[in-house]
C-alpha cells in the first residue's frame, strides 16, 4: 500500500478541490495514459488495485508509471465516539486527483490491450477517466 515514509506534520486539513490540473495533464513516458474527468480523492487501495489489473492485463509485458502518489493524510474517529476528544486517527492515505490528472500510462504493449487495461483499471479507481494515446 502507497504511503509517504515521512511527513513534516501528521495530520492535514481536508483542502478545497476545484479547479483543473495542470501539472500533469500530458503524457510524459508512455503511449497511453488514463486521465481523470472528474475530482476526487483516489485512496491507495485502488490505486494499488488499478496497477494490480493493469500487470494482470498486459501480461507484464512493456512498462507502466504511476503518475499519482497518494500524500495527504485521511483521520477518521471510532464507531460511537462522542464529539470532542481532538481529531481522530490516520485512516488511509490519498491522492488529490482534480480533472486532467494523468493517472497511469503504458508503453510498450499493442493498443487494444492498452486500451482494455485501461479502462478496466479505471473502473478501480474513485473518478471517471478517459484513455488518451500520446499525440507524436
Amino acid at each position: 500500500m502507497l504511503q509517504p515514509k515521512k511527513t513534516k506534520y501528521r495530520m492535514s486539513f481536508r483542502g478545497k478541490r476545484r479547479g483543473l490540473a495542470y501539472r500533469g495533464s500530458e503524457i510524459a513516458f508512455g503511449e497511453y495514459g488514463l486521465k481523470a474527468v472528474t475530482t476526487n480523492w483516489v485512496s491507495s487501495k485502488q490505486i494499488e488495485a488499478a496497477r494490480k489489473k493493469i500487470t494482470f492485463m498486459t501480461k507484464r509485458t512493456g512498462k507502466y508509471w504511476i503518475r499519482v502518489f497518494p500524500h495527504k493524510p485521511v483521520t477518521k474517529k471510532p464507531v460511537g465516539v462522542k464529539m470532542g476528544g481532538g481529531k481522530g486517527s490516520i485512516e488511509e492515505y490519498v491522492a488529490v486527483v482534480k480533472p486532467g490528472t494523468i493517472l497511469f500510462e503504458i508503453a510498450g504493449v499493442p493498443k487494444h490491450i492498452a486500451y482494455e487495461a485501461l479502462r478496466k483499471a479505471g473502473h478501480k479507481l474513485a473518478v471517471k477517466t478517459k484513455i488518451v494515446a500520446k499525440e507524436f
